[in-house]
Parts: structure tokens; C-alpha cells; sequence
């Protein structure tokens, strides 16, 4: 089945890593002894044009299948996109216009390609099926489904009990991701913990139309760098796939040492015995900063390269090695104004590598400041033409030149 054989012991641990809940397992069991590839489906609506680590958990357990040698199914829904997933919503939520959908799929498509392998991805559109259904089609697929079964929803039982208006196409939604399921013939389905009424629709519609039921497989909602509220930019608590290498990292090493452990479960590759090694060490003193910055490192060069990995820490901000310069070094032009030569007091406070003249004194006086690397003291000047990098304490760099 694969280039690499797996016993079925080490299938289901690799599963099993990171998932909240499989339905069920004993279904996927029987599955995985067909020693066939499993044709896995993960459906994403293109309602975004970037994505976070939060979204990754998901493609990562995608990852996980296709290591395994099963065959993923990559859905964009760009069909359901234009009714609007009312998961997890108190509102109705509007649907996108073509053009946002065409424009968000292309670049779901360019990210999700840094975890999942492209040659052995099947992207697929959901309009590919749903553009040739009937109307009569559609009411067929209404009809396997009841508005009491609908209203045990979470979100529209809450809303049905709030009076909270909810549309009637709303309603469809669930039946048409369910029915890509049909159409895929999936064997596994994967979703986040808000998409599991969604799931068991596909499972419970695959056996009224004749079909083995799939497995559905849910994974947890990533918590944000604040360490309680859910991975979103609204809220400012992310690390996105596009962060530049320098912020990727300092992101990261500024989540809080409760996170680690699930962010490596979730979001590295290491082997959870490594994992469960470097959290022994942490327990018997080790920096958590260093673990951290393992993972920063690791998922850099995923989202970037290896030579990115490596300089990351070198971004303006960071404590850096004696003798490194940071990568995105600032670069500084400053007039004398009339003055001869400006002393290095004058030079801190106007290039903003401390908040006042009286924290430059104070910095020069501890020996805290460096041009071109040496110490230098309260005498030390610039005159018209020259240029030099100066640190100011451990983060504070600029190269400085005077016009």
C-alpha cells in the first residue's frame, strides 16, 4: 500500500495522534485491514484567503493519512461557499461572491501545498457535481433529513430557542456536504469539533444511498498565543502561514509555556516519542524557550526554508548571539543639523534605540552600547558621511548613518 509499510498498530497511533474524537474507531479499523488505499476527504470553504496554524491541525492529520499511503481528497467547496456554513454561527452568514471564491481557492490551494504533498493530492471542486443537480435532485436530498433532526444542531437549536431568524437554505447545507461525501465516496472525512453534526450527515446519507459509511474523524480547535481564547486574527492571537520568518518566530517563542506540549502534539512532525522526551526535559529544567524554539525552527522551515530557519532569530526584536546582526537590520539617516559631529547620547534618542537621552546615558554608563561592535562611552561621535551599526542593549539595532 505504501513505499514504507505500516503495521495496522502503527496506522492507528499516527491516526490517533492529536484527533478529539473517531466515529468509529472500530469502523476504521475494519477499514485500514482492507489493506487498500482509504480515500480521505477534507472539505475547506474558501471564505478566507489565508491561513493560520490553527487551520493547519487539520491539514497536518491529512498529512498524517497521506504518509500512511491513503489518497487525499482536497474539496473546495466552492458550491457550499455560496450558501454559507452556518457552523458555530448565531447569524446567518453571507455567502461569497464568485470572484471571492475563485481568488480564495487559488490561495488555499498555494498553502496547503507546504504540508501536503501536490503530486499526490487530489484537488477537487464540489460545483464539479452540484452544477448538474436538479432541483428535483436537491428536494430528493432534502427528503432524507427531517427539521427535528436538523434543530438537534447545536447552533440552530440555540437559535430556534433565541428566535433568532435561521433561512431555510441554511438547512441545506449539512445535506450538501454530507452528499460530497456520496460523490467522493469517501471512506474518512475529517473536520474540526464545530463540524460534527456535518460529518455524521455524510456518514448517515453514504448508507441511505448504498454506500459504506464513512469514518468520521474530528480534531480540536487550536487555542491561540493568549492560551485560551481559539486561533483567530480577529483576534490577534495567531501565527499565520505567510508570517514573515522573524515574526513566525517571535510569535511563537511569546506563547505560554502551557501551550507547548499541544502545539507540538498538533503541529510538529517529531515523533511523539521525541516529543514526549523533550517534555521530560522541560520537567527536569530545561529552558522552555529552547523548546519552543525547536518548534519555531521546525515549522519556519516548513512555511519558508531552511535557511530561514536558521536566521529567524536574527529579526530586528530578538536577543541575538554576541557578534549576529539581525536580517531585517534598520537602516537610519540623521542630520547634524548645523552641529558639527552628534555625540552618541543624541544618536540613541533620534535613531529611537531608547526612549529618552536619559536612558541613553544610563545605557552608555552599564557598558550597554555597541558601534560596530566595540563598547563606547559618553564621548564617542559621528560626523557628516559616516556609517555604523550600533546596538543598544540586548534588542536594539540600527545601522546609522549620518548625512
Amino acid at each position: 500500500m505504501t513505499e514504507q509499510s505500516y503495521t495496522l498498530e502503527e496506522q492507528l497511533a499516527l491516526i490517533q495522534r492529536g484527533t478529539q474524537e473517531i466515529l468509529s474507531e472500530e469502523d476504521l479499523v475494519a477499514k485500514l485491514k482492507l489493506n487498500r488505499p482509504l480515500r480521505i476527504k477534507a472539505g475547506f470553504d474558501p471564505t478566507a484567503p489565508d491561513l493560520h496554524l490553527g487551520h493547519t491541525v487539520l491539514i497536518n492529520k491529512l498529512k498524517h493519512f497521506q504518509d500512511l499511503g491513503h489518497e487525499i481528497y482536497f474539496l473546495i467547496g466552492d458550491y457550499t461557499a455560496k450558501i454559507g456554513d452556518p457552523s458555530g454561527k448565531n447569524n446567518t452568514r453571507p455567502p461569497l461572491t464568485v470572484e471571492q471564491i475563485k481568488a480564495n481557492a487559488e490561495t488555499y490551494a498555494e498553502q496547503v501545498f507546504k504540508i501536503l504533498d501536490k503530486e499526490k493530492t487530489r484537488v477537487v471542486f464540489n460545483s464539479d457535481w452540484f452544477n448538474d443537480m436538479s432541483a428535483a435532485d436537491m428536494i430528493q436530498l432534502a427528503s432524507q433529513q427531517t427539521v427535528s433532526r436538523m434543530l438537534e444542531r447545536d447552533d440552530f437549536s440555540k437559535r430556534y430557542a433565541a428566535q433568532t431568524p435561521i433561512s431555510i437554505h441554511e438547512f441545506l447545507y449539512p445535506l450538501v456536504q454530507g452528499y460530497d461525501s456520496i460523490a467522493l465516496k469517501a471512506d474518512v472525512e475529517l473536520g474540526g469539533t464545530d463540524q460534527t453534526f456535518n460529518l455524521l450527515m455524510g456518514r448517515t446519507l453514504q448508507g441511505r444511498y448504498g454506500q459504506e459509511p464513512q469514518v468520521c474523524i474530528t480534531v480540536p480547535i487550536l487555542e491561540g498565543l493568549d492560551g485560551v481564547n481559539k486561533m483567530s486574527k480577529s483576534l490577534n492571537n495567531y501565527v499565520a502561514i505567510y508570517d514573515a520568518p522573524g515574526t513566525m518566530y517571535q510569535k511563537i517563542l511569546s506563547m505560554p509555556d502551557t501551550l507547548i506540549r499541544r502545539y507540538f502534539e498538533f503541529l510538529s512532525f517529531k515523533p511523539m516519542d521525541d516529543v514526549e522526551g523533550l517534555m521530560a526535559e522541560m520537567e527536569k529544567g530545561r529552558n522552555p524557550q529552547e523548546i519552543k524554539r525547536l518548534l519555531a525552527e521546525e515549522l519556519i522551515e516548513r512555511f519558508h526554508d531552511a535557511d530561514a530557519a536558521a536566521n529567524a532569530h536574527k529579526s530586528a526584536g530578538n536577543v541575538l548571539a554576541d557578534g549576529e546582526l539581525p536580517v531585517d537590520l534598520p537602516e537610519v539617516t540623521l542630520d547634524l543639523e548645523g552641529q558639527d559631529a552628534l555625540f552618541i547620547t543624541q544618536i540613541l534618542n533620534q535613531a529611537g534605540l531608547t526612549k529618552n537621552s536619559s536612558a541613553a546615558k544610563d545605557m552608555i554608563k552599564r557598558g550597554a552600547v555597541k558601534v560596530d561592535g566595540e563598547v563606547v562611552d559618553g564621548g564617542f561621535s559621528l560626523t557628516s558621511g559616516q556609517t555604523v551599526v550600533i546596538q543598544a542593549g540586548k534588542k536594539a539595532y540600527a545601522k546609522v548613518t549620518v548625512g
